[in-house]
Formats: C-alpha cells, structure tokens, sequence
C-alpha cells in the first residue's frame, strides 16, 4: 500500500518543514504546502480547507502564540465544526516548542550545553526567542550570524537574515518528533490525529 497524500497549510518556511517531518514520521507525504506568510492569512482561508478536507485528508498547523491561553479557545474562535478528514493543530506557543522539546538533537545541532535548553518548552513564553538566544551562544558561526539578528539591527528583527532555512535544516534532517512527543502535549496529540488521517479513520480531535 502506498503513503498517503496528505495537503496542508501553515503561517511560514520554519512551520512547512515541521509539517513535512511530522507528516513523513506517521508514514504519509505532504503533496502540497500552502505557505501563508502569517496567522491572519491563514485564517482567510480556514473555511477553504475545511471544505476540501471533506474530500482529502488536510493539517492545518498554527501557533497558539500569546492570543489564547487556551488552545480550545483558539479553534473553537476558528472553526467549530472539523471536516471529517481535517488535522487542525495547535502547537503550544509556537512550533519552536516542539523543536525544544528535543533538547538531545537540537543541543547536538547548535553545539550548545543540553542543560541550557529549556525543559517545558510548552510553558515558555517565547519560544521562538529561546531558540534565537541559543543561537547565539552557538560556536558554529553560520548559525550565529544565520538565526539571530546582528547587534543593531533593529527591535522589530527577531530572528536573523537564515532563521528560517536553518530551522528547517534541522526539523528535516535531525529533529526526533518521537522524542520530543514526550515532552510537548499539543505535538502528540498533532501526532496522533496525524495517524489517524493517515489510517484512514479520520481525525477526530485528540
């Protein structure tokens, strides 16, 4: 039997190359991303992919950020009633949480103590500048100078001129979803609703 097509859509480069790892992980292919180059975007067309997951299994993956404490509230202010075949994921803050929660890999990658990497990654405020300040305490100056942005750049740079490639880098080619499963509540249950898709049993929430 062959994998399953799966479509998705997600708010940016780091979040597609996270879908694709997670998708392969529980034996299906992402045929199509559609990248939407932020939350607002996404949510335009929530209603367009919960339409076409009624046909073909879809994952729809967005940041819980700071908007909700509650990822219910999230999706139920989304959409209240999922298509049979629709993944729609939240990943608790952002989808660098889940990258943290396999702080063995990532310490690996970066080159940087596992001890300094944060061991709830789901609590976090701010993943993503987690990430960026352990960049920057990295030897490899590739990943210095590509994920955090140079001294004066300006407040509203978060992350460096590479973030993204980088991120991707290591979610495709180092990063361990089993692992980190067990250390990021809103990945496991994206995980198993994954499987279940991919099962051919629908999605119904986890």
């Amino acid at each position: 039997m062959g994998k399953l097509f799966v479509q998705a859509a997600v708010e940016g480069v780091a979040d597609a190359a996270v879908t694709k790892r997670i998708v392969g992980h529980v034996g299906g292919q992402v045929s199509k991303i559609h990248v939407k180059k932020g939350k607002s975007n996404l949510r335009k067309n929530i209603r367009g992919y919960n339409d076409a997951a009624r046909r073909e299994p879809w994952l729809v993956l967005v940041d819980l950020d700071t908007e909700e404490d509650c990822p219910v509230a999230l999706r139920n202010r989304w959409l209240l009633k999922p298509a049979p075949y629709l993944c729609f994921r939240i990943a608790v803050r952002e989808v660098e949480a889940w990258l943290l929660a396999d702080a063995e890999s990532l310490a690996r990658y970066l080159d940087v103590p596992q001890a300094r990497i944060p061991r709830n990654p789901e609590g976090r405020a701010d993943p993503k500048g987690d990430m960026v300040a352990l960049a920057r305490r990295s030897p490899r100056k590739e990943l210095r100078e590509g994920m955090a942005p140079a001294p004066g750049s300006g407040s509203n740079r978060r992350v460096g001129p590479a973030y993204s490639l980088q991120i991707g880098e290591y979610a495709e080619t180092a990063w361990r979803p089993e692992v980190a499963a067990q250390h990021s509540d809103s990945l496991r249950r994206a995980i198993a609703c994954l499987r279940r898709l991919v099962a051919g049993r629908g999605a119904a929430a986890a």
